[in-house]
């Protein structure tokens, strides 16, 4: 069902959204525009409602039985997240992550898609829509970046360095105590941190080899499956805290993601470590 084909399908649809729907609203909200869910720093815009919506309807039209699990609407009703894990097709939406980011006039910011079927995520699309340029993972054939002219290349993560050498980001603030302190505190171990508000971006440096893990304790399905793919079929190697698979479904847990097997344990190791 899925390939090239309707892969670039999918990229053009959060292409084409982005261009209605996102950016002609980047510098431009008003209050009235922006609202709070969560807490200050979780926030959802006209862009998000709006973006999800269009992205929503396009896939209802071409997919009509597949279960949508849109960030936006999850929100009004979490009960849509029981179906992604069992659903013969089902696709995620993150509409706009970095919403703190774009609604401050910060351009880190993306658009996110995951495909799944029974249970399994086959394919991931992360669309920058200020670089105008597509991060895309199918299960089996790899990751690479479509450009807007159409041309695309292969990416691969980087091989592991020494601790000290590594550079990474460590979602602590997400984490409860004691493990918070500890793990905010063992960061100084790593070469550097990087703080982008935006797993799209995140994901994106990761999986092309300019970055090298990164440490997740909330796991939203839009937020993580569409890069979790990306970064495998790029080389690299995901688990949740445990050492299980993240699958589908998951919404705890935590997650490392980091170039290899044995960086993996590493990383776990030293940020845990009292």
């Amino acid at each position: 069902m899925f390939d090239h084909h309707e892969i670039n399908w999918l990229a053009d649809l959060l292409g084409s959204t982005a261009d209605t729907e996102i950016l002609p609203r980047f510098r431009r909200l008003d209050s009235s525009e922006i609202r709070q869910k969560t807490s200050a720093a979780d926030l959802v815009t006209e862009a998000d409602v709006n973006s999800e919506k269009v992205i929503t309807a396009a896939l209802r039209e071409r997919f009509a039985d597949a279960v949508i699990v849109g960030e936006e609407a999850c929100s009004e009703n979490p009960a849509l997240l029981n179906g992604l894990s069992t659903a013969d097709l089902a696709f995620t939406i993150d509409p706009v992550d970095g919403t703190f980011n774009f609604a401050s006039g910060v351009p880190l910011f993306g658009v996110m898609l995951s495909v799944n079927i029974k249970g399994e995520t086959v394919a991931g699309i992360i669309y920058d829509p200020m670089g105008r340029d597509w991060l895309i993972g199918v299960k089996g054939a790899g990751s690479y970046v479509r450009r807007a002219d159409g041309s695309e290349h292969k990416v691969r993560v980087a091989d592991a360095p020494p601790l000290n050498q590594m550079t990474g980001c460590v979602s602590w603030q997400y984490l409860p105590e004691p493990d918070r302190t500890l793990v905010a505190g063992n960061q100084a171990k790593f070469l550097s941190h990087l703080g982008y508000r935006c797993a799209a971006h995140e994901y994106r440096v990761i999986a092309t080899g300019s970055a090298h893990f990164a440490v997740y304790n909330k796991l939203m399905p839009w937020d993580h499956l569409p890069g979790n793919l990306i970064h495998q079929e790029a080389g690299g190697y995901t688990a949740r805290l445990d050492g299980s698979a993240y699958k589908p479904g998951h919404v705890d847990g935590g997650l490392i993601i980091a170039p290899d097997a044995d960086s993996w344990q590493a990383i776990k190791q030293a940020l845990w470590q009292k």
